[in-house]
């Protein structure tokens, strides 16, 4: 009797520990339980699974008429199939279709595949044709995200900002998607997500601008990183127009380069000119661009669609000139003003959080993929930080952004002031960043005289 207690206080303590493994370490609740558990289960109903899922062929005439010689009947074909391979957040296997097979198929049996297997999430992904990666998610990647232990290869202007829920990381590069529109309301993660945007730039020679009509107390604690800060309408509408005058000047250095004499190598963008002679990227980010389009008076009115005009050209016309645009809001509608569906159009990266109206969400999401915009309008308020990326390929994919705090932010900042590059038509709107204040010294206090 004894014994048997022992064993099972044994067992209680296991229980307990893995438990506890599985909520405070979840990755390594999965090599040592997760994994080798859906492996098994995996492997040993897979054929069945397939053919329940409707994932199969018939036999071809060979195996066929081979079973009809030993009185069997042929069973259908399941794709083939590689062995399952452990990864970070769950396994992957390579599958080769049958003929007669679109990764459609698969995409629509995903759901039932989750509950055959006991697996937190399918996704199907085309590698070549006939061919294709089934990833099993082993548990809610987005529960909890943090930033990578390691830090992930990446290019200049190449950031990895959120998790997706396939356990990749979304990575944001600026020369291929060169601008982006961010939508969030209220406690969001919007201004989290654009804090780890903000961070990963800062380590980068790039020039950050920002235009901030709430007086800047969205952006003022970045200030000692910032190239230039707008805080009214005003001086947003007159830092839009050095802006152009800047992507105008790096045209006519594209043409004088092009043409300098018969070795030289023509571009038609920065990217191609000698890295000597390259000016440095500029990153201007637009935060809540509803009060940058306020209008009140006619006066009012005639700025705001000056400033949509010049937003606009720098769309078109920035990424070229080394501009990019990141455009945030709580909304972003027609109702912003005249053009203001024509910028959302050259804004082909899309982030969209927890919205208020459907519409905010249709405006970013509805024209890349409309169940993007439906998926948008589920996330659930108790998850902040949770948002739906798409871009104009019409993928998409939920994420979530690691936690970062406004004083961790606004430090990042802080330490990477020395690398705000030289732009002399940004002095003018060069932030004051208060200095701290020295600590007072105390005065010497008498002591007495001996001897």
């Amino acid at each position: 009797m004894t014994d048997a207690l022992w064993i099972l206080l044994l067992a209680l303590l296991v229980a307990a520990a893995l438990a506890v493994v599985r909520r405070r370490l979840p990755v390594l609740f999965w090599w040592l339980v997760g994994y080798p558990a859906v492996t098994l289960r995996v492997l040993t109903t897979y054929r069945a699974t397939m053919d329940a899922c409707g994932l199969t062929v018939p036999a071809s005439a060979m195996r066929r008429a081979t079973a009809r010689m030993v009185g069997r009947q042929a069973a259908p074909v399941p794709p083939r199939r590689s062995l399952p391979l452990p990864t970070g957040s769950g396994l992957v296997m390579r599958l080769r279709m049958a003929a007669g097979q679109a990764p459609e198929d698969f995409n629509a049996a995903a759901d039932r595949l989750r509950h055959a297997w006991g697996a937190h999430a399918v996704h199907v992904r085309p590698t070549k044709p006939g061919r294709l990666e089934l990833r099993l998610v082993g548990w809610d990647v987005l529960a909890d995200v943090r930033p990578p232990r390691r830090r992930l290869r990446t290019e200049p202007l190449t950031l990895p900002l959120a998790l997706r829920e396939d356990g990749h990381w979304h990575v944001r590069d600026f020369r291929t998607v060169p601008h982006e529109l961010i939508l969030g309301a209220t406690q969001s993660g919007k201004s989290v997500y654009l804090r780890n945007l903000l961070c990963g730039l800062a380590r980068q020679p790039v020039a950050l601008v920002g235009i901030d009509c709430k007086w800047g107390v969205e952006l003022a604690p970045f200030g000692p990183r910032l190239s230039a800060l707008a805080d009214t309408p005003d001086r947003a509408n007159d830092l839009l127009d050095v802006l152009v005058d800047e992507m105008e000047a790096r045209f006519r250095l594209i043409g004088m380069r092009g043409g300098a004499g018969p070795d030289a190598v023509l571009t038609s963008d920065v990217w191609g000119l000698p890295e000597k002679a390259r000016p440095v990227p500029v990153v201007v980010v637009v935060d809540e661009v509803a009060e940058l389009f306020l209008a009140a008076s006619k006066d009012d009115e005639k700025r705001r669609d000056a400033m949509v005009t010049k937003l606009i050209r720098l769309a078109q016309l920035g990424r070229a000139a080394g501009i990019y645009l990141e455009v945030c809001g709580q909304r972003f509608g027609a109702e912003l003003g005249k053009g203001a569906t024509m910028l959302r159009a050259q804004l082909t990266g899309r982030v969209c959080h927890r919205v208020n109206d459907e519409t905010s969400a249709n405006m970013a999401l509805g024209d890349i993929a409309p169940e993007a915009a439906l998926a948008a309008t589920r996330i659930p308020a108790e998850r902040p930080g949770v948002a739906v990326v798409g871009d104009s390929s019409g993928g998409w994919s939920r994420v979530r952004s690691p936690h970062l705090t406004l004083e961790d932010a606004a430090a990042v900042c802080h330490n990477t002031s020395d690398l705000i590059p030289e732009l002399f038509r940004l002095d003018a709107f060069r932030p004051v960043v208060a200095q701290p204040s020295a600590a007072p010294v105390a005065p010497p206090t008498a002591r007495p005289v001996t001897g």
